[in-house]
């Protein structure tokens, strides 16, 4: 069984610091060219041109890398939710918009770049802190957009507001993790629209 990561990524030196940019971004290119796992800090550090012991100055293993890395891709996922959901008024809207958004972002990695693909399923597998981070904020958002609509009087308010919210998560949860992406292509096409009007109905005050 492997290590459960229950701490942030480890970098080393200023947070801000150009080189670190410069790892990230040589090794974001190498990644999506020879996959993660074929991958080692050797290979990098020959690719950039720094020894292996200053790419350690900066991050503390291959792993830190690709956190950072699958940081930067949860992130943009994470933006274009947030983004769809700022386009609706009301709550319902805001939850459908947030199912769209999550499946054609979570979809776009999968097809677009399946190298890079291989690190967040890496992050999902090992539970990458970067991987539990973003579900933290996704459930957080989720549950924001529940509030809201209890408060309005478009949601029921019976049932305990983070029971609903972890069983709404669970539905959404096989577009979120990689790992059961690859077996949710079938019908991610009506997904977002049929799975969230169930959501909807079940939510109806």
């Amino acid at each position: 069984m492997k290590k459960t990561s229950t701490s942030p990524a480890s970098t080393r030196g200023p947070a801000d610091h150009e080189v670190r940019n410069q790892i990230v971004v040589a090794a974001t290119e190498h990644f999506s060219r020879y996959g993660y796992e074929k991958t080692t800090v050797s290979d990098l550090a020959k690719v950039i041109g720094f020894s292996k012991a200053y790419i350690y100055k900066f991050f503390e293993s291959k792993q830190a890398i690709g956190e950072m890395i699958c940081a930067n891709c949860l992130g943009q996922i994470e933006a274009e939710v947030r983004a769809a959901i700022d386009q609706a008024d009301r709550p319902p809207e805001k939850l459908r918009r947030m199912f769209k958004a999550i499946v054609e972002s979570s979809l776009r990695l999968f097809f677009q770049d399946r190298k890079l693909y291989e690190i967040a399923a890496s992050a999902a597998t090992e539970r990458w802190q970067a991987t539990l981070a973003y579900e933290a904020r996704i459930q957080a958002l989720l549950r924001d957009i529940l509030q809201e609509g209890r408060q309005s009087g478009d949601f029921e308010r019976k049932t305990p507001l983070d029971e609903t919210a972890m069983a709404i998560y669970l539905v959404m949860r096989p577009y979120l993790n990689p790992l059961i992406l690859q077996h949710s292509f079938d019908y991610a096409e009506e997904a977002p629209a049929q799975l969230s009007s169930l959501v909807l109905r079940s939510l109806s005050p």
